[in-house]
C-alpha cells in the first residue's frame, strides 16, 4: 500500500502540470492514472513544455486500492464520473483535499467522501493541453487560489505556498466560495459557446450575436449564485464580469467583444478545454456542471430558460458525438 505526500487524481493537462512541478520541486507525488496515459507516464515520465520545461519521473498508481494515505489529495480529472472515482478512494486517509475541476459541485462531492473538515475550496486560472505525443503544453499560469470553505486560511496558506514555490502561481484567500461561483458563472457561457461554435475563444467573443448570448446566459447563472447568497467577484474572469452583469446590455456586449479582440492579438489559439474534449472525442463536462446548475435552479424555483436550453443543447451534442452522429 502507498503513502504519499501528494496524490493527484487525474493525469490530463492540469493534473500533469501540478504533478510535474511539485515532483520537480522535491515533493513526494503519486499520480493516479490508467490506460494509455498511465503507460505513457510509466515509460516517459511527465513532460511539460510551453511556460515551463520539465521532464520528470513520477510515482504511478493504476489501481485506487493501492493508495493508502495522502497528506494532500488533488482532484484534477474531468467532471464525468467524479462521484464513482471518489468512491474508489473512500478508504484513503486524507488530511486535506481539494479539486481544481470546473463547476461548483466538486466541493460537495469531496465532503461526502472525506468529510467537510478535510476539504478546501479551489479554482484554477491555470491551463494547458495534453498533446497526442503525451507531452503537456503549459499555456496559462495566472492563479490557483485555495481557501477554507469556512473562511480561515491556515491550511490553505501552507498548501498554496508549496504550490507557488513549485512554480504554479497560487495564494490563499478567504472568499473561495465567491471565487468558485464567479468563475463558474463565466465558465458556463464560455464553455457552451465553445461547444456550439467549435471556434477559438476570441472568435465567438468578438461576434455580436455570440456576445449577446454570452451576456444573457451569464446573467442567468449570476441570478442562481445570488439566490444562494453568493456575491460574485471580478477577479480571475476572462471577460469583465461586473460590466457584463451590471451595465446596459449593449454596453455589456461591447465589453465582451472588446475582450475577444484582445484575445485575437494576445492569445489567438486559446480554446476552452471543452472544445479540446469535443475534438478529441472525450466526454463533455455536462451533468456535473450545467446539469448541476439547472437542477439547483429548479430546486430554488428560478426560471432560467437560457441555462435550461443550453444544458439540453450541450447534452444533446455530447450524446450525438458519442453515438458517432456529430
Amino acid at each position: 500500500m502507498t503513502r504519499t505526500e501528494i496524490a493527484i487524481l487525474g493525469s490530463g493537462a492540469l493534473g500533469s502540470i501540478l504533478a510535474a512541478h511539485l515532483a520537480a520541486a522535491g515533493h513526494s507525488v503519486a499520480v493516479l492514472a490508467r490506460g494509455e496515459r498511465a503507460r505513457n507516464i510509466k515509460e516517459q515520465g511527465l513532460r511539460i513544455r510551453g511556460l515551463a520545461q520539465i521532464s520528470t519521473p513520477v510515482a504511478l498508481i493504476t489501481e485506487p486500492s493501492e493508495l493508502r494515505a495522502a497528506e494532500v489529495l488533488i482532484v484534477a480529472t474531468k467532471t464525468p464520473g467524479t462521484e464513482a472515482a471518489l468512491e474508489r478512494l473512500r478508504h484513503v486517509e486524507v488530511a486535506v483535499t481539494f479539486s481544481v475541476q470546473n463547476g461548483v459541485l466538486k466541493d460537495e462531492l469531496l465532503a461526502r467522501t472525506f468529510g467537510a473538515d478535510h476539504v478546501l475550496g479551489a479554482l484554477a486560472d491555470t491551463s494547458g493541453e495534453l498533446l497526442p505525443s503525451g507531452e503537456v503544453l503549459f499555456t496559462r499560469n495566472v492563479s490557483l487560489p485555495l481557501g477554507e470553505l469556512t473562511g480561515s486560511t491556515g491550511r490553505a496558506a501552507r498548501i498554496a505556498a508549496m504550490i507557488d514555490a513549485a512554480g504554479i502561481r497560487s495564494c490563499a484567500v478567504t472568499d473561495i466560495v465567491a471565487r468558485e461561483w464567479s468563475k463558474f458563472t463565466a465558465w458556463v457561457s464560455l464553455m457552451s459557446l465553445a461547444v456550439v461554435t467549435r471556434s477559438a475563444t476570441w472568435r465567438y467573443l468578438s461576434d455580436p450575436d455570440c456576445a449577446l448570448v454570452l451576456v444573457r446566459i451569464t446573467r442567468e447563472v449570476a441570478r442562481l449564485a445570488e439566490a444562494q447568497g453568493v456575491t460574485l467577484r471580478e477577479e480571475g474572469i476572462l471577460f469583465p464580469l461586473r460590466t457584463v452583469l451590471q451595465a446596459p446590455e449593449a454596453e455589456a456586449v461591447q465589453a465582451v467583444r472588446a475582450t475577444g479582440e484582445r484575445l485575437r492579438s494576445d492569445a489567438p489559439d486559446h480554446r476552452m478545454s471543452s472544445l479540446q474534449d469535443l475534438e478529441a472525442g472525450r466526454p463533455l463536462e455536462v451533468d456535473e456542471t450545467l446539469g448541476h446548475a439547472a437542477r439547483k435552479a429548479s430546486e430554488l424555483r428560478l426560471s432560467l430558460p437560457l441555462l435550461e436550453a443550453t444544458h439540453r443543447l450541450v447534452a444533446g451534442i455530447d450524446r450525438l458525438r458519442t453515438a458517432g452522429d456529430f
